[in-house]
C-alpha cells in the first residue's frame, strides 16, 4: 500500500502537536517506544479535549513548558508511524515559555534545522517542515 492509498483512508487518530521553531530550528522529540524517529512534541486529545487544551496539556506533561500565542499552522493527514492508522494531525505555530527538558514516554529532545540531522516521521518530514521552510522559518 502506498502513502497516499493510507493516507486516503478515513481518519481513524487525531494529534495535536506544537511547530516549535528558535533562531532557525524546529524543536523534535522521539518517544521511549521509537528511540530512533523524530515527531512534534503533542499528543491525543482527552475525550471533549479542544485542541488548545491537549497541545497545553502535552506539552507540560511532555517538556514542561507552556504554549506562548500558538497559532493554527496546518492541518495534515498522514500515517501515524507507532499505531500505522491514518491520522489527522493539527500542528500549532507556537513559541514556550521556558527551556524544554523531556520527561513522560519522551527518550529525546533536540533543536534541529529541518534538514537530515534525525529521521523524522513522514508527516512532519514531507509536510510539516517544507511548510515551516515556505514561511520562512526555517532554512531552505
Amino acid at each position: 500500500m502506498t502513502y497516499e492509498d493510507e493516507v486516503s483512508m478515513s481518519v481513524s487518530m487525531s494529534v495535536v502537536a506544537a511547530a516549535i521553531v528558535q533562531r532557525g530550528r524546529l524543536l523534535v522529540v522521539s518517544k521511549k517506544a521509537a528511540p530512533e524517529i523524530f515527531y512534534l512534541p503533542g499528543g491525543k486529545p482527552d475525550p471533549g479535549e479542544a485542541p488548545l487544551e491537549t497541545l497545553a496539556r502535552e506539552l507540560d506533561e511532555e517538556l514542561g513548558v507552556a504554549p506562548l500565542e500558538p497559532r493554527l499552522l496546518a492541518e495534515v493527514e498522514g500515517v501515524a508511524v507507532l499505531e500505522r492508522v491514518p491520522m489527522r494531525l493539527t500542528v500549532f505555530e507556537a513559541r514556550i515559555d521556558r527551556e524544554p527538558h523531556p520527561a513522560a514516554e519522551l527518550a529525546d529532545a533536540r533543536w534541529i534545522s529541518g534538514g537530515d540531522e534525525v529521521r523524522l516521521a513522514s508527516a512532519i518530514r514531507n509536510r510539516v517542515v517544507p511548510l515551516l521552510r515556505d514561511r520562512g522559518m526555517l532554512a531552505a
